[in-house]
């Protein structure tokens, strides 16, 4: 009895593994908020690492966390590795791409909890009287980001945290005339 009970568990965990590593790997998580401010305005709090501790939301995940910046600020090669807690994690941010007061991508590698490496595009577009911004990060999470999306929605997670960010933003840069 104890046996059929064990090989029909273990039957279960391989029909379930075998789910997992059917489904796409891909993800792209994206938020975008109308701020009322010009495109220049903006850009430096988006473009600027050490700006960004101003509006980022992973800085009220862990308010401590440790952070060391190299490279030219705010210019392609400028990195912010970071140390945070169990919630915020570590890992380093890159500079890759700018095209001033329109996009920044930046490569962000996780190291802790998980290993990841995704793309992360901040993009500002003219909208009525202010600027849209759209914030987005994109990667392959691998057999691991597969089997971590059934259990937690990261969709909704990563959603909610891009759309605290905007919020964020805005209110500092609606905040300085």
């Amino acid at each position: 009895m104890v046996k059929k009970i064990g090989l029909s568990l273990l039957a279960v965990l391989i029909l379930f593994l075998i789910y997992v590593s059917t489904r796409d790997g891909k993800f792209l998580y994206e938020r975008s908020g109308v701020i009322e401010a010009s495109a220049e305005k903006i850009f430096p709090y988006i473009s600027n690492f050490k700006l960004g501790e101003q509006w980022s939301p992973y800085e009220k995940i862990d308010p401590n966390m440790k952070k060391t910046f190299k490279g030219p600020e705010g210019q392609v090669g400028s990195i912010m590795e970071f140390e945070g807690n169990k919630d915020a994690g570590s890992g380093q941010l890159e500079i890759l791409n700018i095209v001033p007061n329109q996009l920044v991508e930046i490569r962000l590698t996780m190291t802790k909890p998980l290993y990841a490496q995704n793309l992360i595009q901040y993009k500002l577009t003219p909208e009525n009287s202010g600027t849209r911004f759209s914030w987005s990060m994109s990667g392959d999470g691998g057999f691991m980001g597969k089997l971590i999306s059934i259990l937690i929605d990261c969709e909704k997670m990563v959603g909610d945290q891009f759309s605290a960010g905007i919020q964020n933003l805005k209110s500092v840069v609606e905040a300085h005339p």
